[in-house]
């Protein structure tokens, strides 16, 4: 998420934990990524985990910009770095040196179980794209779970890339520790016509015996 707007709304009336970026994402809102991404820190706070991917490839770049990453916007800030085997090697160095790394774009138990051996403090796999490939999203996710459990690594599962509410649900019934959901996605989590329908009766019924003054102002 990086829509500044978002971010503002989400922070204020949710229980966000955090926000996650990635370049497809950043690049969608364009302008001063760099001014774009003080102000989620600025949003958010200094205690909050906000995450960024990296753009550099090669070795000694990744493990430079992810130090970076630090340097500027925070020590509660996690560099993301995608599932490759120069991605290993610069999670194993950045891990060893006190960075959290989230090893991202995870599409096999297999592969998160390189990242947690490899020191990642999270790993992200993307739930819908397992959908999209035919194979069962929320059953790798609780397939990596029962590795880390039986490997008893510090490394948390952080799924990513959901298209519905009940996916959301699905992952943290498979043990995912958290989830990073998109704000359309978020918002269907509270949304329920049947709650809108029975606070709607609650007010009605108020109304009707009492008016319009709240119990509040008569306690006053």
């Amino acid at each position: 998420m990086a829509n500044l707007d978002d971010i503002r709304y989400f922070n204020k009336y949710y229980p966000i934990v955090g926000v996650t970026t990635n370049p497809t994402i950043l690049s969608r809102e364009g302008g001063d990524v760099v001014a774009n991404l003080k102000e989620i820190r600025k949003i958010i706070g200094d205690e909050k985990e906000l995450y960024i991917q990296v753009t550099e490839t090669d070795y000694d770049a990744i493990v430079d910009e992810a130090k970076t990453f630090v340097k500027v916007f925070g020590k509660n800030t996690l560099a993301k770095i995608p599932i490759t085997d120069v991605g290993l090697r610069a999670t194993k160095t950045l891990s060893e040196e006190g960075y959290n790394v989230t090893v991202t774009a995870v599409l096999s138990a297999g592969q998160a179980l390189l990242a947690a051996n490899a020191g990642a403090r999270y790993v992200a796999p993307y739930v819908s794209r397992f959908e999209n490939l035919c194979e069962n999203g929320i059953e790798t996710v609780s397939e990596i779970q029962r590795i880390f459990n039986t490997c008893h690594t510090n490394t948390e599962i952080l799924a990513a890339s959901f298209k519905t509410a009940r996916e959301v649900l699905e992952v943290a019934l498979a043990g995912a520790a958290s989830a990073t959901v998109a704000a359309e996605v978020m918002k269907k989590l509270l949304s329920h016509t049947t709650t809108d329908t029975s606070i709607s009766g609650f007010a009605k019924d108020w109304e009707k015996v009492f008016g319009k003054r709240s119990l509040h102002e008569m306690l006053k």
